[in-house]
């Protein structure tokens, strides 16, 4: 295997006396997907933004190709290469389309106008989003908002991309097609971190997956051997999840 693209080494952010995130240690490889899950205030998203610096890390260090990331703002880490989606999504509203991932690209891809408005299109016609560019960006709807997201992340040329939960509030169909299209970014060689609480997506998308409870990691490893784990299962899956695994098994 490649030597790691990103590692987190022993890096933990406490806030008064509440750790969000304990003495976490991580390595990413190139072209990887990784399923990050917890429950809700495990600490997923407050890794996710120390990595992108717009948390500082009070203790450990984030190393991104080989150097520290270490006092590094958050658009010298988006230009260095590292780019995030929000769980919140909210794009600029009265603005068009295009405009939106424009603004994107040249938040972190240090290019020219023109050079944006061409990474732009390319990632609106990957994620679909071509028919809507000249349109405000808020009349797309939900589905077609986080597309905006990826879109936008896409623009900034990532060679890091961490996404925060992308899928929530999509419908069958449409998760199956963002799945599709996260498969097609890492067979690019992008690194992806997907934080995500529909374990479906995790089971189909990441071959590794991370657990963190209480802003420790709990459990790590490939995906099926974490899903069995009983203290991930206890901790977080709970216990229809392991009546089904059971079920399963019964059948097979």
């Amino acid at each position: 295997m490649s030597a790691p693209i990103l590692e987190l080494k022993s890096v933990s952010r406490v806030y008064g006396g509440v750790r969000a995130v304990n003495n976490v240690s991580l390595s990413f490889h190139p072209g990887e997907i990784v399923g990050l899950i917890g429950p809700n205030g495990a600490g997923k998203t407050t890794l996710v933004n120390l990595i992108s610096g717009f948390v500082s890390v009070t203790s450990g260090e984030v190393i991104y190709n080989g150097k520290s990331l270490s006092g590094s703002k958050p658009h010298t880490i988006a230009r260095g290469g590292i780019a995030r989606t929000f769980q919140i999504v909210q794009p600029f509203a009265e603005m068009t389309v295009l405009e939106n991932v424009m603004a994107g690209a040249l938040y972190a891809a240090n290019c020219s106008l023109e050079e944006a408005r061409e990474l732009a299109w390319e990632s609106l016609k990957f994620t679909k989003l071509d028919r809507f560019a000249d349109s405000p960006a808020a009349q797309l709807a939900l589905a077609n908002r986080k597309r905006l997201e990826l879109a936008k992340s896409l623009a900034m040329r990532p060679r890091i991309l961490m996404l925060d939960e992308v899928n929530a509030g999509l419908n069958t169909s449409e998760i199956d097609h963002a799945i599709g299209m996260i498969r097609q970014i890492a067979a690019r060689g992008i690194t992806i971190i997907v934080i995500e609480h529909l374990m479906r997506v995790v089971r189909e998308l990441a071959p590794r997956a991370v657990v963190l409870h209480h802003g420790a990691v709990v459990c790590s490893g490939p995906t099926d051997d974490v899903f069995n784990d009983p203290l991930v299962i206890e901790a977080y899956l709970g216990s229809k999840y392991a009546k089904r695994l059971a079920e399963e098994a019964q059948a097979a």
